[in-house]
């Protein structure tokens, strides 16, 4: 397994795939690299792909010390170094396109475009989910907040007709202590003053009924950050990536062409 070292000498894991240009790709929340199974291969008849474990899951060191999605940035860049890599295109959804817009605000002449796909600026301009939301996700029997999780990820049609293995509901070899950093790294997010520094092609994907992050942050992070584009697509939820890859990956491969 080929690793970066971070600044702060974290060893971070990551994984190439493909031949041609590199796509950065960027997983959410408590997720390792597992979060794009199934989906990377889509961009390989062109690009090859690079993925990571976030610090705290996967095969990458698990300091337990504090996160920020801004550390999580430099970790991202690190990798990028490690590889040789000067400028790619960069995908990050859920806390992934967090991380992503620290790392096009701060690092702007490594990204040359960039996908914040379900994800939001952080801070008090954000619009959080629902009290009700949060309390289905913080339920204490773990099957029930699972059965929660699955419903904001996916439409029930789509969960009727694969019954997993889901990749994208958290890496379960996590240790507890790391999943907490990841909450707090994400749920401090605030990259609002930053973001009008962004000043690549930047394509905002978002599923219309997100409610785990809702929709509307995708209109403030269009309207923060100058020509970026809007798609929302219709009927998908916060795993639009994956349920709608027949209509989020063209968008997505047109647009880095």
């Amino acid at each position: 397994m080929p690793y970066a070292v971070s600044p702060d000498g974290t060893r971070i894991a990551y994984q190439v795939r493909g031949q041609g240009a590199p796509l950065v790709l960027l997983a959410g929340q408590a997720n390792n690299h597992h979060w794009w199974d199934g989906v990377r291969e889509e961009f390989h008849a062109t690009r090859s792909t690079v993925t990571l474990d976030w610090r705290g899951t996967g095969a990458s060191d698990k300091p337990d010390v504090p996160y920020s999605t801004r550390q999580l940035a430099e970790d991202v860049r690190a990798v990028l170094d490690e590889l040789g890599v000067e400028r790619a295109d960069v995908y990050g959804t859920s806390m992934g396109g967090r991380v992503a817009q620290w790392l096009a605000a701060e690092h702007g002449g490594r990204v040359r475009a960039l996908v914040l796909g379900c994800t939001s600026p952080g801070g008090p301009q954000a619009v959080e989910r629902s009290k009700e939301v949060r309390k289905a996700l913080a339920d204490e029997d773990p099957v029930a907040s699972r059965a929660a999780l699955l419903d904001l990820m996916y439409t029930p049609g789509w969960l009727a007709a694969n019954t997993g293995p889901y990749q994208v509901v958290g890496d379960p070899a996590m240790p507890a202590y790391a999943r907490g950093r990841h909450l707090v790294a994400s749920n401090r997010h605030d990259a609002w003053d930053v973001l009008e520094r962004i000043d690549c092609p930047t394509l905002v994907l978002h599923g219309s009924d997100d409610l785990l992050n809702p929709a509307a942050n995708a209109h403030l992070l269009v309207e923060r950050i100058a020509g970026a584009r809007l798609e929302l697509i219709p009927g998908a939820r916060h795993a639009y990536f994956d349920e709608f890859r027949s209509v989020a990956g063209p968008l997505v491969r047109e647009f880095i062409a």
